[in-house]
């Protein structure tokens, strides 16, 4: 049986950590190793993890605070299974996640990522919604264009990914997974396999909740990708994908009020796809917003 490295990176997650672990540790395959990287916490997380040391899967580590980037690099290189999946530690697996996904690569050696739905809780563990994106199958460059449609704690990735084309980029700050998801596009292949693996725990306050810092990380990240494989993508898949990042950008500062910047990412939109129906439909939303 091939051995599944399980990465969490944590922060100060003491309340949450032990559910994450628990999880993990409860997974109906259990070939598997957990790395937690601890961040620089300053609260309890080493007591509440204490109890599952005795397990001889569970792995602590610790460092000085540097952010989740460095810390998930970090527990990459002490990981020693076959295949890489990540759980961040406020965040809860199905018992099955591991099972049912490596079945799939297992049954598909082309496929080199395979990814799910997740439900979202929130801090409490309530389901708040069961509702997901759509999600893609393939080379799934031109889709990670437009959204990141890719959830880190729903993946499972055969190692090799990691040993070609290295870990996550440290110097992204925000949305390192994105990163990695749009460059791994460039040569891997993606399967989506329907169903809820995970659970994403929503909370105020949280890095993904700043929607100006997220869009201007996505940007930079586009641009870097294009910059290094851009001919990945024929000409109107790139404007095909552009037009679609640009319209949920334009999309989501109308609804908030920010009319400027949604006036200037249609723009750039129409710039990119003047005919497509998607960006015309965007631009009546910019005109007249929802509240």
């Amino acid at each position: 049986m091939a051995v599944v490295s399980v990465v969490t990176p944590t922060y100060n997650r003491a309340r949450f950590l032990p559910d994450a672990v628990a999880s993990v540790l409860a997974q109906t395959y259990a070939d598997l190793e957990l790395i937690v990287l601890d961040d620089g916490s300053v609260d309890d997380t080493r007591e509440v993890l204490e109890p599952f040391l005795a397990d001889r899967r569970v792995r602590y580590f610790y460092q000085e605070n540097q952010g989740q980037s460095h810390a998930r690099n970090h527990a990459l290189e002490q990981a020693t299974g076959d295949f890489i999946a990540f759980l961040d530690s406020d965040d809860l697996w199905t018992p099955d996640k591991l099972k049912k996904q490596l079945a799939v690569l297992n049954a598909n050696p082309d496929v080199d990522i395979v990814h799910g739905d997740e439900a979202m809780i929130d801090e409490q563990g309530v389901v708040s919604s069961l509702e997901n994106m759509k999600r893609y199958s393939g080379w799934i460059t031109r889709y990670l264009l437009a959204d990141n449609g890719v959830s880190i704690s729903t993946a499972l990735v055969r190692r090799r990914c990691f040993d070609e084309m290295g870990g996550f980029d440290t110097s992204v700050g925000v949305a390192d997974d994105y990163e990695l998801w749009l460059r791994f596009s460039a040569r891997y292949r993606f399967h989506y396999e329907p169903g809820i693996v995970a659970s994403y725990r929503v909370m105020e306050y949280q890095i993904s909740s700043d929607k100006h810092r997220r869009f201007a990380a996505n940007e930079r990240i586009i641009n870097t990708f294009l910059a290094r494989y851009g001919e990945v993508l024929s000409l109107r898949d790139r404007r095909w994908g552009l037009a679609r990042f640009f319209c949920r950008k334009a999309r989501y500062f109308a609804s908030v009020g920010e009319r400027d910047v949604a006036i200037s990412a249609i723009a750039r939109a129409f710039w990119h796809a003047p005919l497509d129906p998607v960006v015309w439909r965007a631009l009546y939303r910019v005109m007249i917003p929802r509240r």
